[in-house]
């Protein structure tokens, strides 16, 4: 299976990825992981997507399919892929899927988290990271057994900048705008799924496992 895992801030990608990744022995492709990798080993690629960093620019398409075609070569025949964080819009969904066309390829499956703006606040927002060794809990549905300090080792918690709920709803809408069209791009190609990613972990991981015929 080539599965492409799509959902706003908070929907939970990360988390049902992790999940995926273990169940079916796919590769976990993110687009942030490659480019932070690249940067790391100044690639030429890396170079390439570091000088419109350095500029304060958005890395082009181009570079970023460069990073994709890399990791999608390397993928042993027989196993799929699941592919977090792009495509971000129906330009970037076109160019996937040409190359894979052109190396007889397809997306098999798009999911959909699909979450509502109440459940991404309380999400969101009730995250609190440690300073000492970046361990997260969530106030509501994981919290420290003391209010503030990490029960690992006793470092402070803090918020992100980017959870408070003036920022969350920032995201949210950003998020609308660019994958609108996304989301209607693979519907005309009945490949997408779509989950209810308000539910609990165990029960939006089941909703998955039937959009993909294993239960």
């Amino acid at each position: 299976m080539n599965i492409v895992l799509l959902g706003a801030p908070g929907a939970g990608k990360g988390t049902h990825s992790e999940m995926l990744v273990r169940d079916f022995g796919l590769k976990h492709i993110s687009t942030g992981d490659l480019l932070r990798a690249e940067l790391k080993k100044a690639s030429p690629v890396g170079l390439e997507a570091k000088s419109y960093m350095d500029k304060g620019s958005l890395v082009p398409d181009a570079v970023v399919m460069k990073l994709l075609v890399g990791a999608i070569a390397g993928i042993k025949h027989g196993n799929g892929f699941l592919l977090d964080g792009f495509p971000r819009n129906e330009s970037q969904a076109g160019m996937l899927e040409e190359e894979l066309a052109s190396r007889n390829m397809n997306i098999d499956r798009v999911l959909y988290l699909n979450v509502s703006k109440d459940v991404v606040i309380k999400r969101l927002t009730g995250r609190r990271i440690c300073k000492s060794c970046g361990a997260v809990y969530h106030v509501f549905n994981m919290p420290p057994k003391r209010e503030g300090v990490c029960d690992k080792c006793g470092g402070d918690l803090y918020q992100r900048p980017d959870d408070t709920e003036e920022t969350v709803l920032r995201r949210l809408e950003v998020y609308r705008k660019e994958t609108e069209g996304l989301i209607n791009y693979y519907k005309t190609r009945k490949i997408l799924a779509e989950v209810n990613a308000d539910l609990s972990r165990d029960n939006t991981y089941g909703l998955i496992l039937q959009k993909l015929g294993k239960k």
